[in-house]
């Protein structure tokens, strides 16, 4: 059965994207919010921490990074990498969905104070994004809620191509290259203050 991560700030469409994956014999797992939308519309779906046996540290801000998650993403479609994630209690992890917090909409606020600021830069999205892009001959990784009708779509039709998952990869790495530099952009301007 194939998996699916869902860790998603903006929410758009991830219950009917859900039920979708369900629908096409996907198991779901899930961090904090995502996890309880999704079982709050009575889908079934499994927590990370449940998975990982770790539970979200720091008030949430550690969520996703373990190797149970980075491992189900980077394994490569080899008998070897199977074989040492099955021998840890892990499996392959075949989709991720996955968008960041809002630092961009965050810096944008007036009046918004610099605490707020650093806790919207996203740590464990961006590492989701890039396991999964730099993967992408195994793993779909969907950073945009516009694209989960194409996926399933392609899901639909057999399973998603190549083609596919290499221009989704594409797109994260954009998505995350522009994230830095606002992040980087912003923190080189305090710093000159």
């Amino acid at each position: 059965m194939p998996t699916a991560i869902l860790s998603v700030h903006d929410k758009t469409g991830l219950v009917e994207f859900a039920r979708d994956l369900l629908a096409y014999g996907w198991s779901l797992l899930a961090s904090g919010g995502t996890a309880r939308l999704l079982r709050d519309q009575g889908l079934p779906v499994m927590d990370v921490a449940e998975y990982t046996h770790s539970p979200e540290i720091l008030g949430g801000r550690v969520k996703t990074l373990h190797p149970a998650i980075h491992g189900g993403l980077l394994a490569r479609p080899t008998q070897a990498d199977h074989e040492e994630l099955l021998a840890l209690g892990w499996d392959y992890i075949d989709l991720v969905a996955v968008n960041l917090y809002p630092f961009e909409d965050t810096i944008a606020r007036s009046g918004v104070g610099y605490d707020e600021v650093i806790e919207n830069i996203d740590i464990g999205g961006v590492t989701l994004i890039r396991a999964a892009a730099k993967n992408h001959a195994r793993v779909t990784m969907v950073c945009d809620p516009a694209d989960y009708s194409l996926v399933l779509k392609e899901l639909a039709a057999g399973g998603v191509s190549a083609q596919t998952r290499q221009q989704l990869a594409v797109k994260g790495f954009l998505q995350t290259a522009h994230y830095d530099g606002i992040i980087s952009s912003y923190l080189g301007e305090v710093a000159k203050k």
